[in-house]
C-alpha cells in the first residue's frame, strides 16, 4: 500500500475556557484577604481601573456650599505663630533642665524619618539564634565552638538533635568525645533539655537541673516507664514501685512540670487570623446576611484614559483590551458577591436549627441540595464555599462546615455527622477520668441520647477526627 498525503475536514465540539472565564473561576475560590490583594494588584496594572469616589465629607460639603466657618489659612498661621512663641518661651525657660535638648529632638526625628519602617520592629528570636548567642558567650575553645555550631545547626524545630555524635564530629572536624562534652554543655542552655536525642534524655537533663536526680524512683519512671504514663497504665506503676495513689500523683505532677519539647516555643509560627467573608446575625425572628466588604475597594472604569482610544492603532488595541478586562473584573466581582450571598442564604435556610440552637442542630446537607436551591452547578457552590468563613451567633465557621454526611437514626430519620461529633465530645467531657468510656460504651450512649446506631469503628473514626485519644490514654489519676 502506497503512502500518500491527504487532507480531511473534521467537525467537532470542545469547551475552551477563555482567560476571562478562568479569572472569574479563580475569583470564586479566593479567600477575602487574597481577593483584596488581587484587586489592589489589578488597580496597579490596569489604567482603566480606579476606585470609586466616596461620598463627600461634611467638611467638603461646607466648603462646596460656601458655609465653612472653620479658621482660614491666615487665622491658622496666627494661631500657629502664637503657639510656637509660647513653646519657644517654655523651652528657653527650661534650658538645660528640659527632658531632651532641642537639637537632639530634631536629630532624632530626622533619623526616624530616614530609618526604614522594617528596622523599627524587633525580629522574633529563633531557637538557633538564641542558642548561638549563649554559645558565643561561653568560655569554650574555638574547636568546641565549631562543634557547638554544628550541633545547633542539626536541631529540629522541637529542639531535638537529629544527628549522631559521630556525624557531628565529622562535620566539625573533631572527635566524638569533644562533641559529647559540648553537647552536655548545650543541654544546660536555655531552654534546659535542648539538643537531647530522646524524650527520656530531655526530661532527665531537666531533672538534674532541678536537683532531683537523687530520687531513684523518679529517674527510673522517666528513663524506662514514660510509655506507661502515656498509655495510662497507672496500676502497673503503683505495683512496681510500691506506691499509693497520692504518691503517684506527686510524681506525675513533677513529670508534668517538665517540658518534653523545649524548642517548641521558638519554632511556633505566627497566628493566622481569619476574617469572615459574611456575617449572619439574628434580627427579631429572622436572620440577616451581611457581606464583609471592608478593605475591598469599589471599582469603576476610569474616564481619564478614554483619550488613548483616539491614538494609534496599537494604542487603541491596548486600551480596548484593558478596558474590556476592567469591565469583566467588575462584573466578576459583582457575580461573586451575588453567588456568595445566595449560597449563604440557602445554607441559613437549610441549617436554620444550627443558627438557633448551635452545632447539635446541624442537619445533613450536600452540595447538590444547595446547588438545586439556587439554580447553580455543584462545582460553583464548591468553589464559593472554599476558604470562606461565616460569623454566626455561635462562632466563626467555614462554609464547608455546614455540609456534612447523614447518620441514620433508629426511628428512620437522619442526623448530621457533625451533630454526632458534638454529642461524642460532650460524652467524653462528662466521663469519669478514672474510668473512661470505651468506644462501645460511647456508641451505646449515643444510641440512648441521640437515637443513632453507629458501629464501634465509626465511633473510633469520629473520635480520631476530634483528636480525642483512646480510653487507655484518657485515664487519669485524680
Amino acid at each position: 500500500m502506497a503512502l500518500e498525503l491527504r487532507q480531511q475536514l473534521k467537525l467537532s465540539q470542545q469547551l475552551v475556557m477563555t482567560p476571562q472565564l478562568q479569572q472569574a473561576i479563580k475569583l470564586l475560590q479566593m479567600s477575602r484577604l487574597d481577593l483584596v490583594e488581587a484587586v489592589h494588584q489589578e488597580l496597579l496594572e490596569n489604567p482603566f481601573l480606579e476606585e470609586a469616589a466616596d461620598q463627600p465629607t461634611p467638611d467638603e460639603k461646607r466648603q462646596a456650599d460656601g458655609t465653612d466657618d472653620r479658621p482660614q489659612a491666615g487665622d491658622e498661621d496666627r494661631v500657629y505663630d502664637g503657639e510656637s512663641s509660647r513653646n519657644a518661651d517654655w523651652e528657653d525657660y527650661l534650658g538645660d533642665f528640659a527632658s531632651s535638648p532641642r537639637d537632639y529632638q530634631q536629630r532624632q526625628s530626622q533619623e526616624e524619618e530616614e530609618m526604614p519602617a522594617e528596622t523599627r520592629y524587633a525580629e522574633k528570636p529563633t531557637l538557633a539564634g538564641h542558642l548561638l548567642w549563649q554559645l558565643h558567650l561561653s568560655s569554650l575553645e574555638p574547636e568546641e565552638v565549631t562543634a557547638g555550631e554544628c550541633i545547633i545547626g542539626n536541631l529540629s524545630s522541637s529542639g531535638y538533635l537529629q544527628a549522631t555524635c559521630e556525624e557531628v564530629a565529622q562535620m566539625a572536624g573533631t572527635s566524638p568525645a569533644t562533641v559529647e562534652r559540648v553537647l552536655a554543655r548545650i543541654q544546660l542552655f536555655d531552654p534546659v533539655g535542648v539538643a537531647a536525642r530522646t524524650p527520656e534524655e530531655c526530661l532527665l537533663v531537666q531533672i538534674r537541673d532541678k536537683g532531683l536526680e537523687g530520687d531513684p524512683v523518679l529517674v527510673e519512671m522517666v528513663a524506662r516507664h514514660l510509655a506507661d504514663f502515656e498509655s495510662g497504665r497507672f496500676r502497673r506503676l503503683m505495683k512496681k514501685f510500691k506506691l499509693d495513689e497520692d504518691d503517684l500523683k506527686e510524681y506525675m505532677a513533677v513529670i508534668k512540670s517538665l517540658d518534653p519539647m523545649p524548642g517548641a516555643s521558638f519554632g511556633g509560627s505566627d497566628p493566622v487570623y481569619v476574617s469572615p467573608d459574611v456575617y449572619v446575625r439574628k434580627l427579631g425572628g429572622d436572620f440577616v446576611i451581611l457581606l464583609n466588604d471592608e478593605d475591598l475597594p469599589r471599582l469603576t472604569i476610569s474616564e481619564t484614559c478614554e483619550a488613548g482610544m483616539h491614538g494609534t492603532k496599537q494604542e487603541r488595541e491596548y486600551c480596548l483590551e484593558k478596558k474590556k478586562a476592567a469591565s469583566w473584573l467588575i462584573r466578576s466581582l459583582e457575580q461573586r458577591s451575588r453567588t456568595l450571598y445566595k449560597v449563604t442564604e440557602s445554607i441559613v435556610k437549610h441549617q436554620r436549627r444550627f443558627f438557633e440552637e448551635g452545632v447539635r442542630g446541624l442537619k445533613p446537607l450536600i452540595l447538590k441540595e444547595v446547588a438545586e436551591d439556587i439554580g447553580m452547578h455543584e462545582s460553583t457552590v464548591s468553589r464559593i464555599t472554599t476558604n470562606k468563613y461565616a460569623a454566626t451567633p455561635h462562632g466563626l465557621f467555614e462554609l464547608k462546615f455546614f455540609f456534612n454526611s447523614a447518620v441514620e437514626m433508629t426511628d428512620g430519620g437522619q442526623v448530621g455527622s457533625e451533630s454526632v461529633k458534638a454529642f461524642l465530645r460532650k460524652i467524653v467531657a462528662d466521663e469519669d477520668p478514672r474510668e473512661p468510656l470505651s468506644d462501645e460504651e460511647i456508641g451505646a450512649r449515643l444510641k440512648d441520647r441521640l437515637g443513632v446506631a453507629i458501629a464501634r469503628r465509626t465511633v473510633a473514626k469520629y473520635r480520631g477526627a476530634l483528636d480525642i485519644p483512646p480510653s487507655s490514654k484518657r485515664r487519669k489519676v485524680l
